[in-house]
């Protein structure tokens, strides 16, 4: 039985085939990465995977049971969580509130929400931002609340959308330590990643689409050096 696996799935946005037939396996406690140009689908697999949007066709396991059709909340509370690509943060309220939100979904009381919000925001190196206004955040420190905030949820998969995009290159480095400390954690991570200094430091394996179909898949070096996906979106300058 395979942790996670995405059975031929496929989107249709009237007419327009964003993902068609993509098939992959994600096992426990590996961080499996999506790459491929802008528009190639990356995004709408991850929303297709917590019933963000519908499958048109195909089907989602985790765990060995389908999840096909079932609500977001419902794909949370399985253990699927999930960051955004466009954060956006509850901005009027504090970094620790934003946390404390997530964290009642997984238990009753406003009290148990700010012990465990208090305990992701240390594990995810927040804690000194606790008592400030989530609007206040730099880019990188908004990011950082995303994943704490999806963190929060308990997930044993966790989605990420673009967690790097607009860091500088110290930020990077700490975006890239932080994953790693989750993955040490025993979560499972699919993430989709643009800059090839994340992806291919922590990905374990690659799945690379293009207009929505699969073109390759394997070891970070053996997909880099792929020609269709250097022709696809590394360019000739990876070769």
């Amino acid at each position: 039985m395979s942790f996670f696996e995405a059975k031929e799935i496929s989107k249709n946005f009237s007419g327009l085939m964003a993902v068609n037939g993509v098939s992959f396996q994600v096992h426990r406690g590996e961080i499996f990465g999506l790459i491929g140009p802008n528009g190639s689908g990356k995004t709408t697999i991850l929303n297709l995977i917590n019933h963000y949007y519908p499958l048109t066709a195909g089907d989602i396991f985790f765990k060995g049971n389908s999840i096909k059709g079932m609500k977001t909340h419902q794909i949370c509370h399985l253990g699927i969580g999930r960051t955004f690509q466009v954060v956006k943060p509850l901005k009027r309220m504090t970094v620790l509130e934003n946390v404390m939100a997530s964290a009642l979904c997984r238990v009753n009381t406003l009290g148990e929400a700010r012990k465990m919000a208090l305990e992701m925001l240390e594990f995810c190196n927040l804690q000194s931002e606790r008592d400030k206004s989530a609007a206040s955040l730099t880019i990188a420190g908004r990011k950082r609340l995303e994943i704490t905030r999806a963190l929060t949820t308990k997930p044993e998969l966790l989605l990420l959308d673009e967690t790097a995009a607009g860091l500088n290159p110290a930020e990077l480095d700490e975006a890239i330590e932080l994953i790693q400390k989750i993955r040490n954690r025993g979560v499972t991570i699919i993430i989709v990643e643009h800059i090839m200094k994340v992806i291919m430091t922590i990905s374990d394996r690659i799945h690379a689409i293009n207009y929505g179909q699969t073109i390759a898949e394997g070891p970070p070096e053996e997909v880099a050096n792929n020609m269709e996906v250097i022709e696809a979106y590394l360019g000739e300058a990876y070769a």
